[in-house]
């Protein structure tokens, strides 16, 4: 910057005093702006109402109407029913009074009563279980040695090496039969057949009982065909 040949001429020295001079303008302007928004605008208040009358809306007030139920109908008239009875007709006063007083001579018949045997009525009817079930003679321990010593087994079915168990159902009636023998699960013919065999050649069962009375029950037995 060249030199100035006068220092007064020099504007560098005041600086700081128009630095300052800037600095009163902003604030001043600033202080005029704040001044300028924060007027309040002014409000008559002797010209506002001294109460604000609200009118209330009345509702009317509505009652449903009673409905009454119907009157119960009239009771049926009953219909009188008149005997006309004649001057002509003779009515007798005389009452007839039995004498039922007995006397030594009085005769009484009895007679016998004699109390009918009413027949034991047989129910078709075949439980499966009951109070008391069927039992094959000796128990269930002999029913498993009868099986198994009259039991033989089939030719055909030892030749092919057929072994298993099949299921066989009958019925043991009110008198310890064993009746109704069929085969409840099919294995092989053979063996079905001589399984069929040994059940109908049971001896008699001590038959079921349902409330003191033999009925008849429905019984199933599996026989086991094993070869050895």
């Amino acid at each position: 910057m060249e030199i100035k040949k006068s220092p007064k001429a020099d504007l560098e020295n005041k600086k700081g005093l128009f630095t300052e001079i800037g600095l009163a303008v902003v604030l001043a302007c600033t202080l005029g702006a704040f001044e300028y928004s924060s007027k309040a605008a002014d409000i008559d208040v002797a010209s506002l109402p001294d109460e604000v009358v609200v009118e209330e809306e009345m509702v009317p007030v509505t009652t449903q109407d009673e409905i009454k139920p119907p009157p119960p109908p009239p009771p049926p008239k009953m219909a009188e029913v008149l005997n006309i009875v004649t001057d002509d007709t003779d009515i007798s006063d005389e009452l007839e009074v039995l004498d039922t007083e007995a006397t030594e001579e009085t005769e009484i018949e009895f007679r016998e009563v004699v109390a009918e045997e009413e027949a034991e009525e047989v129910s078709d009817e075949v439980f499966v279980i009951v109070e008391q079930m069927p039992v094959f003679p000796g128990g269930d321990a002999q029913l498993r040695k009868y099986l198994a010593e009259s039991v033989k087994y089939p030719v055909i079915a030892a030749e092919n090496g057929i072994q298993g168990r099949v299921f066989v159902s009958f019925v043991v009636n009110q008198k310890g039969e064993v009746t109704n023998v069929k085969v409840a699960r099919p294995f092989d013919p053979n063996l079905d057949k001589e399984a069929v065999r040994v059940v109908q050649s049971m001896p008699k069962w001590a038959p079921g009982m349902q409330r003191g009375k033999p009925v008849k029950v429905s019984y199933t037995v599996p026989i086991n065909f094993v070869l050895q």
